[in-house]
């Protein structure tokens, strides 16, 4: 019973919304812990990181700000925030072309 409930939550009308620019702190914490990080995701909290914050977090922030190990923190960057970055900032507008040389 209690899966059909989750299901429902991940079409938008749950606390996460889909967009991660739209997420609170608590999403963020709940994302990372729901991905297997539930020591790491009390870092995000401390922090304070939102979803706003999130998508604008470099690698050095990442694994050096948050104050956690090491291997965690690259699958962290590598296959959720740099994820969620790209997939975010693809959906908005494409990067300008470059000026021709």
């Amino acid at each position: 019973e209690e899966e059909e409930e989750e299901d429902e939550e991940e079409d938008g009308t749950g606390s996460e919304a889909s967009d991660p620019v739209e997420w609170s702190v608590r999403d963020v914490v709940d994302y990372f812990t729901e991905a297997g990080f539930p020591e790491q995701a009390t870092a995000f909290q401390e922090q304070e990181i939102d979803g706003k914050s999130l998508l604008l977090m470099q690698r050095a922030d990442v694994l050096t700000g948050l104050s956690i190990r090491l291997g965690p923190a690259l699958k962290i960057y590598e296959y959720h925030v740099k994820l969620l970055q790209r997939s975010h900032f693809q959906e908005e507008e494409p990067p300008p072309e470059p000026f021709p040389a």
